[in-house]
């Protein structure tokens, strides 16, 4: 069993609640890559055990604080937890989506699993969670309600790269040679491409939000841009707009918008533009183009600090020409999914653009991911998406 030895101020960082520990704040490590270690501090004394990672600047990512080590049937207690939180919040319907273990944020580092339909989609994001993928993925199979009829492991993110680790997609168990059919409890219908589409196969963390944004939209003209597959301007129609406009770059994009709007039975107010939107945005406005709802949840602007100033530019750019689009009284829905961009410097850019527009802009709600994309208190990295419901006169 290997052993890593901690120096003061890591010591002092782990009792402090945060689960990673940094490199620099390793003295000794005894283990190989991705083992359960035990965790100790300079006087030897054990303060918990973690994954250990021997490329990352997380060198740690801690399981358990304590002297125990843990065992299968702490593991299963975290996973059981995980599915049980899930079953509270009602999104255990067989033929719904719901991120099922949410990874470091819930004691199971560098781990997430994704669930569409009866389909396990899983992710992993470091040495040790590569290790243990076969082990915790028996577990959420053993706590679920109702049998997986497949797993497929899209570890395809380029945080992996961080960890010495190529990308890999392969069926574990199974094989979905179809787009797998989603039905949320309220009736919306869309399908994923659990292969190639993005992330898991789709973008889970705005459930919530997507549902948010369609409130009050009925008569409305809604612009839906970054739309990907076309779910906030899809809701929004479902609610009663009049005319939605989805845009985005991609090709393939307008063929999900598409199809998932045909599924939903609005075919007829829903249509796709593949343009750059920034550049489109600005197009629209010069035209005096105006819609009543508008829609921005754009990339990440900054995959890392250093990104940063890039990512003030751009958010404060895309959100004075979404507010040069918008209607009196309308509403802009502005979204945010850079983690190195926080809660306030965001606003901030919001602020910004709103004084750069020359009209009142006013908060009417900031919320986060959907919450079975659960934000760790001693965690803020888990606290990653921002999505501002911003009413201008």
């Amino acid at each position: 069993m290997g052993k890593v030895t901690l120096t003061g101020k890591g010591r002092r960082w782990t009792l402090g609640g945060h689960p990673w520990v940094y490199a620099d704040d390793v003295v000794k490590a005894e283990a190989t890559p991705g083992e359960l270690v035990s965790v100790h501090d300079p006087a030897g004394g054990v303060v918990g055990w973690g994954l250990y990672s021997s490329q990352s600047r997380i060198a740690l990512r801690m399981v358990s604080r304590g002297p125990e080590q843990p065992n299968r049937e702490l593991w299963a207690s975290l996973v059981g937890a995980a599915v049980a939180e899930r079953k509270r919040l009602g999104l255990l319907e067989r033929k719904g989506a719901c991120r099922l273990l949410g990874g470091d944020s819930e004691r199971i580092p560098g781990l997430v699993v994704d669930r569409y339909g009866d389909v396990l989609v899983v992710q992993s994001g470091c040495q040790g969670s590569d290790l243990m993928r076969d082990f915790i993925v028996g577990l959420v199979r053993e706590a679920l309600p109702f049998p997986v009829r497949a797993v497929l492991d899209r570890s395809d993110a380029s945080v992996r790269k961080l960890e010495g680790l190529a990308p890999r997609v392969e069926w574990i168990d199974g094989k979905v040679d179809d787009l797998v059919r989603v039905e949320e409890p309220d009736g919306l219908l869309y399908d994923v491409d659990l292969v190639e589409g993005h992330k898991t196969g789709h973008y889970l963390d705005q459930s919530q939000n997507r549902r948010l944004a369609a409130e009050g939209a009925a008569g409305e003209r809604v612009l839906d841009a970054f739309c990907y597959d076309g779910l906030f301007g899809i809701r929004a129609a479902l609610a009663g707009a009049e005319d939605v406009l989805c845009m985005d770059q991609s090709a393939s994009s307008g063929a999900r918008v598409a199809h998932n709007a045909e599924l939903n039975g609005v075919s007829a107010k829903v249509r796709f533009e593949r343009a750059n939107a920034m550049k489109r945005l600005r197009e629209l406005a010069a035209e005096e183009t105006r819609f009543q709802r508008v829609v921005v949840d754009p990339p990440a602007f900054a995959r890392n600090r250093r990104e940063a100033d890039g990512a003030a530019r751009g958010y404060r750019e895309l959100n004075l020409r979404a507010l040069q689009l918008l209607a009196p009284a309308g509403l802009l829905v502005s979204a945010s999914c850079s983690y190195n961009v926080r809660r306030e410097e965001f606003l901030s850019f919001l602020a910004l653009a709103a004084r750069d527009s020359g009209r009142d802009v006013y908060l009417e709600g900031l919320t986060g991911a959907s919450p079975d994309h659960p934000v760790l208190m001693g965690l803020p990295e888990s606290e990653y998406l921002k999505c501002a419901f911003l009413r201008a006169r």
